[in-house]
Parts: structure tokens; C-alpha cells; sequence
């Protein structure tokens, strides 16, 4: 039985047999002794994406009192649901990140994981834990950026729009060149992919790429 450890763009967690990518967190554990979930959704503001390896550690997924390893499908997915890179099994990654949020807020150097993780947690759930979105004209949005078409996420990736599902992108459409649409990735997280950062996407985005 598959446990309830898998991300969307939505950022809900769900119960997935297909495996992701990437790795990662929010910041300690919220999950019983027995691998399920109650009403929480995270630990803590530390919302963190991850290598599924790194340095050959070995653990059981879900241990008690550990944190809760969640799953992403590629980084894209991750950034949509709120997650920016492990300052330490990614560390090359996050201080490009770090940079690039600085640079798209003005002031020169690296943002901290702390000034960030309290900016994101604001721009990717509201008071109640719902999940944050917001609307732009498409033609303004960078590559890498998840919006909502048709009822279901899509990946922008150049002219396209991608069907995003927990196995891959099983299809693809032209994107519009204007228009409203509802945007799923944090605006602080779009900022930094307007900047120029460029999230790790699967193997199935390369039809496209």
C-alpha cells in the first residue's frame, strides 16, 4: 500500500504508487507511528527540496519522531507546491537560488533560508492552510512555472503548456500567448525563475525541451 507521502503543484500531499525524483520536507515530522497523516501539513516554515541520495544515508521513510519525507515528481513540481532547495544536500543549487532572490528584491549578496522560508510560507498557504494561487497575464510568466488550464496543473516549458501527473507529462498543449490564468508556483518562487534559475524536470518534459 503506497503511503500518503507524494506532492503535487497544488502542494497536496497524496497516496502514489509512482516514484518521484526529488525528495524533500516542511521542516520535522507531522505523520503518526503508523505512516499516516492527521490534519497537519507541516512542522515548521522549513519547507526544503532534496536529492533522493545523497551521501549514501540509509533511512526507513516515515521513521517516528524523524521528519516526513514527502516526494515531488521533478523540482518544477516542488517549486509550485512551495518547496526551494536543501542548503545542504544541494547546496550549489540553493545559494544560486539564494542569489537570485536577492537580486530580483533589490538589495545585492544571498537571502538566508530563514528570510525566505518566512516570505514563502506567507505566498504559499493562507491562515486557514489552504494553498495560495494568483492570477497574471501568461505572457509574463517564465519557463518552469505551474499554472492551472482545463481544471488540471500545467508546466509552462517554452511555447507549451504540460499536463503534470504523478508519472510524468502525458500531454501537452500550445501555450496562449496572453491571457489570465491562475498561477500555482509562489511569486516570490516565479521572481526567482524569472531570474534565471532553472529547476531539474522530468524526463518526460524532453519531448518539448
Amino acid at each position: 500500500m503506497a503511503l500518503q507521502n507524494r506532492v503535487t503543484p497544488d502542494g497536496e500531499i497524496i497516496a502514489c504508487q509512482a516514484r518521484g525524483l526529488m525528495m524533500g520536507n516542511r521542516g520535522g515530522a507531522f505523520h503518526g507511528a503508523d505512516k499516516t497523516l492527521g490534519r497537519r501539513r507541516w512542522a515548521s516554515k522549513q519547507w526544503i527540496c532534496c536529492r533522493l541520495e545523497f551521501n549514501g544515508r540509509k533511512r526507513a521513510v516515515m521513521t517516528p519522531n524523524r521528519y516526513t519525507e514527502l516526494f515531488f515528481l521533478d523540482e518544477a513540481t516542488a517549486l509550485a507546491a512551495g518547496h526551494r532547495p536543501c542548503f545542504e544536500c544541494r547546496r550549489q543549487d540553493a545559494l544560486w537560488f539564494a542569489t537570485l532572490w536577492a537580486r530580483g528584491r533589490g538589495p545585492n549578496g544571498r537571502a538566508t533560508a530563514g528570510d525566505m522560508d518566512d516570505v514563502l510560507h506567507g505566498d504559499r498557504v493562507d491562515p486557514t492552510g489552504a494553498k495560495v494561487s494568483w492570477q497574471a497575464d501568461i505572457a509574463s510568466l517564465p519557463s518552469g512555472t505551474f499554472v492551472r488550464h482545463d481544471g488540471g496543473p500545467h508546466l509552462l516549458l517554452a511555447n507549451w503548456l504540460l499536463l503534470w501527473s504523478p508519472e510524468g507529462y502525458p500531454s501537452m498543449a500550445t501555450r496562449p500567448e496572453s491571457g489570465a490564468f491562475e498561477v500555482l508556483t509562489p511569486k516570490s518562487i516565479v521572481a526567482v525563475l524569472s531570474a534565471g534559475y532553472c529547476p531539474s524536470l522530468h524526463p518526460s518534459t524532453e519531448v518539448v525541451s
